[in-house]
Parts: C-alpha cells; sequence; structure tokens
C-alpha cells in the first residue's frame, strides 16, 4: 500500500511539473487566438478604467460600491493579458505590439507588474470608499499604463 502511494505522489508531482513547464502560449491553438485574447482583456480593463476615469475627473457621480466594483474588475483583470505574449505573437492577427516586448522581456514583464501592482491599490483604495485615496492609486495606475503603451505599444 504505501509502495502505490508513493507512486501515485511521485507520477502525481511529475505530472504537475510537467504541466507547469508548458509555455503560457501553448493554451492558444494560433498566434492570433493569443492576439485575440489579450486585446479582448486589455478592452475590458479600459472599459472599467475609464469608468473610474469619469468618477475622478467629475464627469460622473461617485458612487463607492460601483467604483469599487470596476476598480475589482480592473485588479482582476490586470492578471490575464500578459499570458498571451508568448513566442509567436509578435506576428499575425491585428498586434500593435512592439518587438521590443520579446527583445526586452524582462523590461516588459516589470512594466506588467507595475501594473498588476499599481492594480491591486487601486482596488484596496475603491475598496476603502475614500474618493482621494480612488484619485490618488487612479493616477498612479494610469502612469503604468502610459508608460507600458509608451515603450510597448505602436500607435
Amino acid at each position: 500500500m504505501k509502495r502505490l502511494l508513493s507512486t501515485v505522489t511521485i507520477f502525481a508531482a511529475g505530472l504537475a511539473a510537467m504541466v507547469t513547464a508548458l509555455p503560457a502560449a501553448a493554451q492558444f491553438a494560433k498566434p492570433e487566438d493569443a492576439i485575440k485574447y489579450r486585446q479582448s482583456v486589455m478592452t475590458v480593463i479600459a472599459a472599467h478604467f475609464g469608468r473610474i476615469g469619469a468618477v475622478v475627473q467629475g464627469k460622473a457621480p461617485y458612487d463607492a460600491k460601483t467604483t469599487a466594483d470596476n476598480a475589482a474588475v480592473v485588479y482582476s483583470m490586470s492578471k490575464l493579458p500578459f499570458t498571451a505574449f508568448g513566442e509567436g505573437t509578435d506576428k499575425g492577427g491585428n498586434t500593435k505590439a512592439k518587438p521590443e516586448i520579446w527583445k526586452e522581456s524582462d523590461k516588459f514583464q516589470a512594466a506588467a507588474k507595475d501594473f498588476q501592482d499599481q492594480a491591486a491599490k487601486l482596488d484596496a483604495a475603491a475598496k476603502s470608499g475614500n474618493l482621494d485615496a480612488v484619485k490618488a492609486a487612479f493616477g498612479d495606475t494610469g502612469k503604468t499604463c502610459k508608460a507600458c503603451h509608451d515603450n510597448f505599444r505602436e500607435k
């Protein structure tokens, strides 16, 4: 019984290692699928971030729950698009991704992490119900968007 349990444990660990070792791009059948996925995620992020922006700019009334809901979507979605920048996704489809994403991968991943970190802070600020905190976190999050777009996205 112990031998069977040991064999099953080793097999499960090996299987888990193999699955996690697969490149993220392998989840997409074609490079175009990855491009479409990341663009769709970014569209959702932009829509919800824009709703917060309207509040921050005074163009929409502040509602703490709605703002928190939008920030939660931004934060949740901030984790998704970057796995779709795998090898081969620089071509095919209608992409505005600059080659620097793949040439300067460490810099791109750092920019992605900055965005995710600031989106987490925006989420926390929105949950606090403090509009001034939301405004500050929104500005910092927006800076990460701009920096990434300036460095890694064609106009």
